[in-house]
């Protein structure tokens, strides 16, 4: 039960990460008018993943400086959830299931 629990959760991450790809592309293919945006579906992929990715980029373009068009918050993000979040579940994980709780130093 909690192997499966565990395992959503680095799955949940994992599809997190690859949503903030996909904004990140469609922002861009949407800014220099390859995708249409007055068609519905485009609009829904679109609003969808602005949607879940932004309450988390928010943050953090509020605290980078301005790089002009240049937005690197999915970059920051995407390793914060790589260096950080997926190394501290597996720790979790380990020290849960086998009773072995590893430092949290890297």
């Amino acid at each position: 039960m909690i192997t499966a629990l565990f395992k959503l959760l680095d799955l949940l991450l994992g599809l997190y990460v690859w949503a903030l790809i996909l904004s990140a592309v469609f922002s861009m293919l949407s800014t220099f008018g390859v995708l249409d945006t007055r068609n519905r579906i485009v609009y829904s992929i679109g609003e969808f993943l602005y949607r879940i990715t932004e309450p988390v980029l928010r943050p953090i373009r509020r605290f980078l400086p301005s790089f002009g068009n240049i937005d690197i918050s999915p970059i920051i993000i995407i390793a914060l959830i790589e260096i950080v979040a997926r190394p501290l579940l597996a720790r979790l994980y380990g020290a849960i299931v086998y009773g072995v709780w590893q430092p949290l130093v890297f």
